[in-house]
This record gives C-alpha cells, structure tokens and sequence, in this order.
C-alpha cells in the first residue's frame, strides 16, 4: 500500500512552485490517482513532527541552528518547504519554544508555509515529540487535527530530504509498524573506558548510521511514548529504540542518501547554502524582444552561454505585451534572468522584467538573479553620455533587492573585429555565469564590463 502516488510533487530542490500551480497539479494528480486505483485501496493519511525546540550549543552562535539564515532566510522553512512539497502529507506539526513561539509563526506567514501547525516544544528532544504526537492523537480534548495512520518524525535541520525516501520509510512502515532511514558509518565508532582509554571498537562494515526521516504506524510510536520512562523521555535520542523497547517492534531501515546530513557546525551553514546555490543555478532564461532579428548579438551571447555553461540549462522568452513566455518561465521556477537591452543605453527591457518579477512571488523563498546586458557601440554614442545613463543602475538596484532581486549590470563592447567579439560574448558568459553561481549581494548595482 502506497501513502499516495510517487511523482505528486518534485523533489525537495528549490522552488517553491506558484502556490496556484502546486494545488492543481497536485489535485489532478490525486484525482487520476484516485480513478486509477483499485476500489479497496486506500492510501494512509500521513502527517510529520518536527522537533524544532534545540538550542543549538554545538553551532556555537546564539541562535537557535534551525533559525540561522541561508541565503537570508531561516533553515527551517526550506525543510518546512521539502515537506510541503509532498501532497501525501497532510499536516506538519512543528514543535518549538514558547519564546521561539512567535518567531516561528513570522516564518510561516513571511514564506507561506501551508499545513503547519506549531505545539510548544519540551526541554528535550523525546519531549518535544511527544508534544507533537499529543496534537495528533484523538485523546486529546483540544485536539484540532485528525489522527494519522502513518506519522514522519524528521529534524528541521535536515533541509534536502526527498519524496523518494520519505515515501520509502512510510510504505516500509506501514508494513513493518517502524522504518527508518540509515547510512553507512564514515569513521569507527569505539568505546572508550572510565580512564580515557580504548575499552572496545564496532565493527564498521556491521553497523550504520540512524539518520532521519523516520516513519511509524501511529497507534505504535504513540504508545512507545505514553509508556516511555522519564530516564527515556530525558536522555534517549532514538525514536526507533523506543518502538522496540516498548512495542516490540522491529524497525525496518531503509538505505537513505547523502543529502539526509543534519546540519550540525557552523561550517554546515555554507554547505547548505553552496547546495542550494548550485540547486537554483542550474537553469538561465534569456529575456529579449529580439525574436524577428536573427541577427541580433543577444543570440550569439544566448549561444556562447549554452556553449560555455554546458551543465545549466539555458532557456529564451519574449516580455511581449502578454509576457505569456515569461510567465511560464516564472511558473518553471527559473531563478536566473539575462535580460538583453534592445537599447544599449537604455533599460526598458529589464524595468519590464522587473515589474513582472515583483508581480510574481517568485523571490519570497529564493534571491532572483537579474543581469541587465547592453551592448554598446562606442561609435553611435559618446561613451560618457552611455555611463551616465546607465549608472541608473544603482538606484533600480537598490528598490528591487527589498524584494530578495539581485539586479547588477553588464556591459559587453559590440565592435567590428569578428575575434574580439567572440573574446567579449566568452567573457561576458563567464561573469553570467559567475554571478549567478555566487548571488554576492555585494555586487548589486555594479556595471560589469566583458
């Protein structure tokens, strides 16, 4: 039995899709899903417990890990948003601080979280799961949420889980009453003595890492916890453990991926945040209204860009008078625009794009990258008439980056000598390519030139 049919969402890359686009493309999943199954099978309701309640000691800054920044925005919403993205799961309830209760329910409403429902965390780890598995049981007289069959438990610290292994551990947990994903151990676990000498090592190659997420049948985790001992509740940090302690049930473990790492250390703050860079830099559009000139130098930089950056996919859209090409790049979930001025001097085209861009949400869960690129001819005009029109920049710049839109400039010199325009479209596709990998809030409103 299936929790619901594998492919209703994307992976946990970035994008949050249009919130539009994700309710029917998940309600026309769900219904032929419904008209192709057989009349006895019925997917299980799931829900998810995030036990958000840590204090972050081993980060070695004063907030909390699960609310420090990537890319400017808190590490919790991007596992919020892996979740949310699964349409099988129905509710997650998140477990937090009462004097992290309010900042929590900022992040929920600034990033437009769905399906979330915040309990107040306990002191330790098992407590505030506990707390989470409370607001799900029907005991409970101020319950709101309906009982699951299947519960997820999951760390909000764990920001790139995937439908394929929550699907995995749910399915195997519905047959065996516990799952949980593993990985192989990366260093030698040993015992060390009461006098700091080495009492015993394990056998590598015979014991795995426990990693999260984890799935229980609900009726059997619940249990385990109401019969948890204090001892448990205080120091124990394994779910599975207790549904063999106190349910005798065995745990079926799911091989997971290398994506399912906790972040931990400071140093795991810009891994995730290099992660996601190069997850939301895989693809360029090119926005130009240059279509019925073929000659036009855009394309030829369109080219040198797919030649360049081969591993990004580079796509072209028209602004038009619909900007119906746009919009389907913008429903895509395409974070990167090049933005070619028909006018060298002039930025009518990226002011277009820009007005479509702050029309959109696009950037609430993802700094946009938008390269403005003119093509100049010192010849037609004085070269500094050209700078001076263009330094406005900086003040496009600045207004679009409190929308979360990088906007810099990039000149690219349109002369004559067939070589040196090659040399200039290379450069020019190297700078794209490395501003877009960056995102370097630092150079938003600078001119570039190639």
């Amino acid at each position: 039995m299936e929790p619901g049919p594998p492919g209703c969402s994307g992976p946990a890359e970035p994008g949050p899709r249009s919130r539009g686009a994700d309710r029917e493309a998940s309600a026309a999943v769900s219904s032929r899903a419904r008209a192709e199954a057989e009349p006895q099978r019925r997917a299980p309701a799931v829900a998810a417990v995030l036990p958000a309640g840590g204090s972050g000691e081993r980060m070695g800054v004063r907030t909390p890990k699960q609310f420090c920044a990537v890319l400017g925005r808190p590490l919790i919403s991007y596992t919020l948003q892996a979740l949310e993205r699964v349409c099988w799961i129905k509710d997650i309830v998140v477990a937090v601080t009462r004097e992290n209760m309010e900042v929590m329910k900022g992040i929920i409403q600034r990033y437009q979280h769905q399906r979330i429902s915040l309990v107040e965390a306990g002191v330790t780890r098992h407590r505030s799961i506990f707390s989470g598995l409370k607001a799900l049981a029907q005991d409970q007289p101020d319950s709101q949420l309906s009982k699951p069959e299947v519960v997820i438990i999951h760390d909000a610290v764990r920001p790139f889980v995937e439908e394929d292994i929550l699907l995995k551990v749910v399915t195997a947990a519905k047959e065996h009453g516990a799952a949980g994903a593993i990985r192989p151990l990366v260093s030698t676990v040993i015992c060390p003595s009461a006098d700091g000498c080495l009492d015993q090592s394990l056998e590598r190659a015979r014991h795995r890492a426990s990693e999260m997420p984890q799935a229980f049948l609900f009726d059997v985790i619940y249990e385990a916890y109401q019969q948890c001992s204090d001892y448990d509740l205080e120091f124990g940090t394994e779910c599975l453990h207790l549904a063999l302690k106190y349910c005798h049930i065995k745990a079926k473990l799911v091989e997971g991926s290398p994506d399912l790492w906790k972040v931990t250390y400071k140093r795991d703050l810009y891994a995730a945040e290099s992660i996601i860079k190069e997850r939301i830099s895989q693809q360029i559009c090119m926005v130009m209204d240059t279509k019925e000139d073929e000659e036009h130098v855009g394309h030829r930089l369109e080219e040198m860009l797919k030649n360049e950056l081969s591993h990004v996919k580079v796509t072209s859209g028209a602004l038009g008078h619909t900007g119906r090409d746009l919009q389907q790049i913008i429903l895509e979930q395409c974070y990167n625009f090049v933005c070619v001025n028909v006018r060298a001097y002039e930025f009518e085209e990226t002011q277009k794009l820009l007005d479509v861009l702050k029309e959109s949400d696009l950037s609430i869960l993802y700094p946009v990258v938008v390269i403005s690129v003119h093509f100049l001819d010192c010849k037609s005009v004085p070269f500094g008439q050209k700078m001076e029109n263009l330094m406005q920049i900086r003040e496009f710049a600045k207004e679009v980056k409190q929308r979360n839109i990088l906007l810099c400039g990039l000149l690219i010199y349109y002369p004559q000598d067939e070589q040196k325009l090659q040399d200039s479209l290379r450069q020019g596709a190297t700078i794209i390519g490395t501003l877009i990998k960056e995102r370097n809030s630092g150079l938003v409103g600078q001119l570039l030139v190639a």
